[in-house]
């Protein structure tokens, strides 16, 4: 029987994360994924040998709060990641179409107040309240500087206070709410639903910046397969843990894999779905208080995605650009599971090099619910009916028409590649519902975290902390201080920032 110091169940950023931290540490370590290769949303597909992204399309935390490239170097990955900054304000667009009205913004805190500033001069003390709460939030969360003596920090008063409630005490402007709420889409919690805190940190890096990534996920992958190879951490795709038994004083004695082999391990950190965690428990092993507090998590949104090719020859190569559709000006309205108009459109565009010169892409997501596609729950990839496909051809048409309103000059230019729904997130990310960002990030909530159900068995993951590369990864930092003890963490972290 194999015997490892630690097992990390999923192998997206934060599994991969949490494995090499422990890696680096001396320790053996066990990473299984239950697809049939690691990366999770981070991964790529090819179609027609275009290069396409998954689930990460861009990131905020590479410059000036700098909590990204800090992570990247303690891993000694800093070097393998070339972000491609979004530069330029017509790249960073917000359309609101029922007011046929744009706003532009230039990378940089500050900047992004001025500006804001400009377009609302009557709305300056809500927009200075705004930022200077969000700021004051992002630096003094100390769990979001890993520089920091990490230490557990009683919540703040905004970590009770919903977004919605504290646009609503700042001004009644609803289209400077929903500028102030633009990110909830990388989150995927309403305002209402999210406390002003939790926004806070998960906008501030977005402010700051924002970048793509050279070769996407598919960088972050290479990378940690690259460090994994100096260190003692095996891989074990197609795998998942069925069961575990030989408990004894609540503890783990044997982890029982799908393919029937037994492991012994003095830990095992989950890095995936909470439910998908309990299902590895069983739910009739545990507790009616744990299995409800998981059952009661709500699902965050989800997304279409479309996947285009510009063909234009004489199109220049894009810049790296973001371009966010709203049909109106409710941010609330617009999370609305029942809502039958449009929906919030994200507009990823970039450049890709390929075997036959540069080629324009777009990345186009629309914001979207399990029930848009629970008739067809019990289908799977490659066995769907035709009135599912109707249902794609319609919304990617859609699409397209609301792409080409913002882009006149993309008409005649769209070749559609592909398209997936939340059914095809769900399949290939082994995720309940398909969603973006695992549970909702709600107010109040005691998210899945740390210790869970037994001595030895730990949950990590974007739905422990904050959702999005920054806050899957901050977990698996976490979670390593806990397992390797203080000391040692800190230790390895300063000694690690000061040769990278």
């Amino acid at each position: 029987m194999d015997r490892y110091d630690d097992i990390v169940v999923g192998s997206g950023v934060s599994g991969l994360t949490t494995a090499l931290i422990l890696g680096m540490n001396q320790r053996r370590v066990l990473l299984i994924e239950k697809s049939p290769a690691i990366g999770g949303s981070l991964s790529r597909f090819y179609k027609k040998g275009i290069p396409f992204d998954t689930g990460f399309h861009f990131t905020g935390g590479f410059a000036n709060d700098l909590v990204l490239l800090d992570m990247l170097s303690v891993l000694s990955i800093k070097d393998d990641i070339q972000p491609e900054f979004v530069k330029y304000p017509e790249d960073n667009q917000f359309i609101f179409e029922d007011q046929n009205r744009s706003f532009t913004f230039h990378q940089g805190f500050e900047q992004n107040k001025k500006e804001m500033l400009a377009y609302f001069p009557h709305e300056k003390k809500a927009i200075n309240t705004y930022f200077s709460k969000v700021k004051s939030i992002r630096e003094n969360t100390k769990a979001m500087n890993i520089r920091a003596d990490f230490e557990m920090q009683p919540p703040m008063d905004e970590d009770s206070i919903s977004l919605k409630e504290m646009l609503d005490s700042l001004t009644e402007n609803k289209t400077l709410k929903t500028l102030f709420s633009a990110f909830s889409m990388c989150h995927g919690t309403e305002p209402s639903k999210i406390s002003f805190a939790n926004h806070s940190r998960v906008t501030y890096s977005l402010y700051e910046s924002i970048a793509r990534v050279k070769n996407g996920g598919n960088a972050f992958i290479k990378a940690f397969k690259n460090r994994f190879k100096k260190y003692n951490i095996d891989i074990k795709t197609n795998t998942f843990i069925s069961s575990c038994e030989d408990i004894e004083k609540r503890k783990v004695g044997t982890f029982v894999l799908n393919n029937g082999s037994k492991l012994k391990a003095e830990n095992c950190i989950f890095t995936i779905h909470p439910k998908e965690i309990l299902k590895t428990f069983r739910e009739e092993n545990t507790s009616r208080a744990f299995s409800d507090r998981v059952n009661g998590f709500e699902e965050s949104i989800g997304f279409f995605l479309t996947f285009i090719r510009n063909t234009d020859k004489n199109q220049k190569p894009f810049n790296p650009g973001i371009t966010t559709l709203y049909p109106y000006n409710d941010m609330n309205k617009m999370f609305d599971p029942q809502l039958k108009e449009d929906l919030p459109l994200v507009i990823v565009r970039n450049s890709e090099k390929t075997k036959n010169g540069n080629i324009n892409l777009i990345n186009a997501f629309e914001l979207s619910h399990w029930n848009h596609v629970k008739a067809w729950a019990d289908s799977s990839t490659g066995r769907r009916s035709r009135e599912y496909k109707e249902y794609k051809r319609k919304r990617t048409n859609r699409i397209c028409k609301r792409i080409i309103k913002a882009f006149p000059e993309y008409k005649g230019y769209l070749e559609v590649i592909d398209s997936a729904s939340m059914l095809t997130f769900r399949d290939y990310l082994n995720n309940p519902q398909g969603s973006a960002y695992g549970i909702k990030q709600k107010i109040g909530q005691f998210n899945l975290f740390g210790r869970v159900q037994y001595k030895n068995t730990f949950a990590a993951g974007q739905s422990a902390i904050l959702p999005g590369v920054v806050g899957a990864m901050m977990s698996g930092f976490t979670i390593c201080r806990y397992l390797l003890s203080k000391d040692v963490y800190i230790d390895f972290i300063k000694n690690q920032l000061q040769k990278n």
